[in-house]
């Protein structure tokens, strides 16, 4: 009997895939400028030959923009009607599939790997095992948490929206994206320990809030809906930890519950923890004396543009930022070959929509910032650009009210020093998972609210409404000096 190829099942799997807004390997979803196909990265990492073959895919398949994601993956944009099992095809070809591999064996194989796609949602930092501020390289933990995720069949039920984040204690670190489980490595007095907490973000000490707030990240506090560091762990238990956390969210949560968050409004938790303890053979139990445990060292996103060194010494990493987070298939080649040529042959993604090419010799470091800015990619963080963030908007989403793309670019030719924005099309605000200091919010073409934050949940205070670019630039420039003068 013939055997299918493997586009075909490709193809037929694909009609049967659960739906879900969120894009994947295997789901590509409908946009206004064509389909939109994610590629999770394992710990943001892409090799320069798997960059090579995004890049190649996505001419012949699609409209060869490639862009950089808030969660360090990467997706192609405008892929062609007709040409999405080719596109998977060869993007599974080049190792960015999930476990098990794809693109051969029945639909069903398909279906199983497309869930585990789904499920591939741990962030680190992108300096993991390379900032010299680190308590813990935390990428064998990382890989140890996508392999447990893909290869429990249970699993596929999750969200693909439902995230882990693993804080090694970095400088370069985004810590202000909540997550549904989230551990922070902390050094006690015998020895280092992971604690943890739900739905939210680590807590920030006012020390370290304070060299945040200067460098533009403000401290989080714990969501309303979420929690603060609830117990420590060895960190030879957080895998373990992590797979009870997560049986006890499927265990508990109602049909319609999709996030941490929708289980702690229905479940306390005291309860949560005692039915993971259900499957652990260590104790779990809520230390009170966490209840004011805060992460010490500041975050400095600045770290993620121009050249700073690692803890290796003579080595660094050198990052910088494309416009908006979208490249073009030259440029993707082109960071492939700095990093062959003066790194380690990987790129390593950030939340930022930036990237970073780490193990670069002190010698080649002018080299690489050289060739960054000759590709067109932004590696100081004084340039506006490195500033602004914008969805697709309404050039590539039938949901946005206004071209954030292009409003973005006339707004950095006036943005204030040391002001962030973001410019949402509408108010799903899918370019920002953190709360950004300022919002546009897009109310029609070319008009926008502004929206200020202010600690609570969502975009904030709501400061002016109905302004044009221009406008929006002299109230951002207003509300600055304010700043600077209180």
């Amino acid at each position: 009997m013939n055997q299918a190829s493997p586009s075909t099942v490709l193809s037929d799997a694909a009609l049967t895939l659960r739906p879900s807004a969120c894009p994947g390997l295997l789901r590509i979803v409908a946009a206004r400028d064509g389909g939109i196909c994610r590629i999770k990265l394992p710990g943001g990492e892409l090799s320069a030959a798997q960059a090579r073959a995004i890049a190649q895919a996505s001419v012949r398949y699609a409209a060869g923009v490639i862009e950089l994601t808030n969660r360090a993956n990467v997706q192609v944009r405008g892929v062609k009607r007709g040409d999405e099992a080719a596109l998977i095809a060869a993007l599974v070809d080049a190792g960015l599939g999930p476990m098990p591999a794809t693109g051969a064996g029945s639909a069903a194989d398909v279906l199983a790997a497309a869930a585990a796609d789904d499920v591939r949602n741990v962030m680190i930092s992108p300096a993991a095992g390379r900032d010299p501020f680190a308590l813990f390289d935390t990428r064998p933990l990382c890989a140890e948490l996508l392999t447990m995720l893909q290869s429990e069949a249970r699993f596929a039920a999750l969200s693909p929206k439902f995230a882990l984040l693993l804080d090694g204690g970095e400088r370069l670190a985004r810590v202000d994206h909540p997550h549904d489980v989230w551990l922070a490595v902390s050094q006690e007095a015998d020895g280092v320990r992971f604690v943890f907490g739900l739905a939210g973000c680590p807590p920030v000490s006012e020390s370290a809030g304070f060299l945040a707030h200067n460098e533009r990240i403000t401290p989080e506090k714990p969501r309303a809906d979420g929690t603060g560091a609830l117990a420590a762990i060895l960190p030879s238990q957080v895998t373990a930890l992590v797979r009870a956390l997560l049986l006890t969210f499927l265990d508990l949560a109602s049909a319609d519950a999709t996030r941490m968050r929708h289980l702690l409004a229905a479940h306390s938790v005291n309860a949560v923890l005692s039915h993971a303890q259900r499957y652990l053979d260590f104790p779990l139990t809520q230390n009170a004396k966490l209840a004011k445990w805060h992460r010490v060292a500041p975050a400095d996103a600045s770290l993620r543009l121009g050249a700073h060194a690692q803890r290796v010494p003579e080595t660094w990493h050198v990052g910088g930022q494309p416009s908006l987070g979208r490249l073009d298939a030259d440029t993707l080649n082109g960071l492939a070959t700095l990093s062959q040529q003066h790194g380690n042959g990987t790129l390593r993604l950030t939340p930022w929509q930036s990237v970073l090419l780490p193990d670069i010799a002190t010698h080649a470091v002018p080299t690489v910032l050289s060739g960054l800015n000759t590709l067109g990619l932004a590696c100081d963080p004084a340039q506006a650009i490195t500033r602004l963030i914008a969805c697709a908007g309404s050039s590539g989403c039938a949901k946005g009210l206004a071209d954030t793309k292009s409003d973005a670019l006339r707004l950095a030719a006036r943005l204030p020093a040391d002001v962030d924005v973001h410019l949402s099309g509408c108010s799903r605000s899918c370019a920002a998972a953190h709360c950004a200091p300022y919002t546009l919010l897009a109310a029609a073409p070319g008009l926008y609210d502004l929206y200020r934050r202010d600690g609570q949940p969502g975009f904030g205070q709501c400061v002016a409404r109905q302004l044009t670019i221009g406008q929006a630039a002299d109230m951002l420039e207003r509300l600055a000096r304010s700043d600077t003068d209180a």
